[in-house]
């Protein structure tokens, strides 16, 4: 039977060098605030939001700058008590008088996360609704990331 050669032997030290480097990547917290952009009044909106590198765990999610959308938006927060939200759908809307809802650029939500590296952020936005229920075809999502935070 023949012995492993040096070869081998580096390929596993390598190998097991990597996975402890891995390992000690430091998590950070990081907020991340949404954003809708709309020309005309928005009621209703829900977007969805992951990481491509897989490195984002959802810790929660808080209300944007609104005064229609005052309370935290709609999402799966057993996921996120759980720690299992590596992604997540975030959805709100108002019943308020149509003169009273955003337009423009308004800060819509807040989801904090701890990355476990560098993120790469998909951010889609489903639907933007008016008061009647219209989809608001021109209206757009963008995100904000803000100053990390280590644990």
């Amino acid at each position: 039977m023949k012995k492993p050669g040096w070869g081998a032997l580096a390929l596993v030290v390598a190998g097991l060098l990597s996975v402890a480097a891995m390992g000690q990547a430091k998590a950070r917290f990081v907020p991340v605030e949404v954003f809708l952009d709309s020309p005309e009044p928005v009621a209703a909106w829900q977007f969805e939001l992951k990481d491509r590198n897989a490195s984002m765990t959802v810790v929660g999610v808080e209300n944007g700058g609104s005064d229609v959308f005052r309370r935290a938006p709609y999402y799966d927060r057993e996921a996120v008590t759980r720690g299992d939200a590596d992604r997540i759908v975030v959805a709100d809307y108002s019943l308020a008088e149509e003169s009273k809802l955003p337009s423009g650029r308004v800060r819509v939500a807040t989801v904090h996360v701890m990355l476990e590296g560098d993120a790469d952020f998909e951010l889609n936005l489903v639907t933007a609704n008016t008061a009647d229920g219209r989809p608001i075809e021109a209206a757009t999502v963008s995100l904000e990331e803000t100053q990390a935070r280590e644990p």
